[in-house]
């Protein structure tokens, strides 16, 4: 036994105590799906960007409404201003409020842009979201057959063993009895020491497909798993033929970078339009003391203090119109206009992409519909061979070569099968991840 072998086989048996002192978690396929979208982080990570995007498209929304702010200042100045007219300005103590409302009236259609875009990324967030479902539900579909399907090649290596052993102990007693020669014990020792070595490795795959689906399932690797199927399906899904290409979150999402770009267009035209913004407000200020020399009737000076309070309201309508930037506004519309060509064609080239995929999806399925009706054949075969052969050998009408030729024949057609039934159900997911049905 090699070291891999060995530490595949140690690994295999450490899962086994595991299991042994744990209760499994019974899965079928549906429950497969289930567990991995609640636990899975790319899921979660998902669900934020959809949760952020709504928060974009209400904080784009806010940019309709008017705007409310509002200010205090307070000042203390020594010494006191004087003046060469004999005029004291005293600041201290003084204070300055305000409160403003500004509301755009005309923006050159940047708001209701933005609004879009926002309604975009909202939509782009949606879609992302679903294309991370439909991977994570695929990943977790393909780790749950791969698994079924080496739990089936345990039981076939079982078999194929005992198939040996039965051999062998017909051997060894027709060899006690002179009816065979010690040479075709030899042959089946050495074919009994290859099918425990293949065993012996076919449970150290078992052991790391088991945890490749708990990986994909987003649970412990050491959480023992019972499979519910024990026979790999092989039906074609209904309606192989039909399909919507504009139900892909792909296409969903091309079509949104399309209208993006228009939006973006929207919004480089309106830098260079008038901007048209309501302003009006309340202010108020005080505690400011103003001292002068006041000349009297009869011609003395006396000073006069004055306080100064004020308060009122002012409104305001401002008009900004750009009048001259050497082009520039046409030219970034223009730049802006071809990202917009860029995406269309992105739209065309991809599409034929994707529906290439879903058609190559398709014959794939059809193919390894074919392989799997062509394996069962080669297994009935196989099978029919190896009783007869068998029911040959226990009569001495054959020799030992021809039986065991017959046993790594059905060995092989069991293994084909099984190969070809897991590689159908990858291909149906892929079918199904590339129609969006998953």
């Amino acid at each position: 036994m090699t070291l891999i072998t060995q530490r595949l086989y140690a690994l295999a048996v450490a899962s086994l105590i595991i299991r042994l002192a744990a209760p499994a978690i019974t899965i079928d396929e549906a429950r497969a799906v289930e567990m991995a979208l609640e636990n899975s982080k790319e899921m979660k990570m998902a669900q934020n960007a959809v949760s952020q995007a709504a928060l974009n498209r209400g904080i784009a929304r806010t940019a309709y409404l008017p705007d409310f702010s509002g200010s205090a200042l307070g000042i203390w100045r020594a010494p006191d201003s004087q003046s060469d007219m004999g005029i004291t300005l005293r600041m201290r103590g003084v204070y300055m409020a305000g409160i403003s409302l500004t509301q755009p009236i005309f923006a050159g259609g940047k708001i209701i842009a933005a609004n879009k875009l926002a309604g975009i990324g909202q939509t782009v967030a949606d879609q992302q979201l679903r294309q991370t479902r439909i991977n994570v539900s695929a990943n977790a579909i393909v780790a749950y057959w791969s698994y079924v399907a080496v739990l089936a090649k345990v039981d076939m290596m079982e078999s194929y063993r005992a198939l040996v052993d039965t051999a062998y102990r017909q051997t060894l007693a027709a060899v006690d009895a002179g009816m065979a020669t010690r040479n075709q014990l030899l042959r089946i020792e050495a074919r009994r020491s290859s099918v425990v070595y293949q065993q012996e490795q076919v449970a150290g795959g078992a052991e790391l497909c088991r945890m490749a689906l708990c990986t994909a399932l987003g649970l412990p690797n050491d959480t023992p798993v019972a499979i519910a199927d024990s026979v790999i399906p092989s039906e074609l899904p209904d309606g192989l033929e039909s399909y919507d290409l504009d139900n892909r979150p792909e296409m969903q999402l091309l079509r949104a970078d399309i209208e993006a770009k228009r939006q973006q267009v929207r919004m480089a035209r309106a830098d260079f339009l008038p901007q048209v913004v309501l302003q009006g407000g309340w202010s108020a200020y005080g505690n400011m003391k103003l001292t002068m020399m006041q000349q009297l009737p009869d011609g003395n000076y006396m000073p006069v203090t004055q306080k100064i309070n004020e308060n009122g309201w002012n409104i305001m309508l401002g008009v900004q119109v750009p009048i001259f930037h050497w082009g520039e506004g046409l030219k970034k519309v223009k730049h802006a206009k071809l990202d917009v060509d860029n995406a269309l064609l992105s739209l065309d080239h991809n599409a034929d992409l994707l529906d290439l995929q879903v058609k190559q999806a398709i014959t794939n399925v059809r193919t390894g519909a074919e392989l799997v009706r062509s394996a069962n054949t080669a297994v009935s075969q196989a099978e029919a061979a190896l009783n007869s052969t068998s029911e040959a050998y226990s009569l001495g009408l054959t020799p030992i070569t021809d039986l065991l030729d017959a046993q790594a024949q059905w060995h092989s057609a069991r293994a084909n099968l099984i190969e070809a039934q897991t590689q159908l159900r990858i291909n149906i997911v892929d079918y199904r991840s590339a129609t969006a049905t998953l």
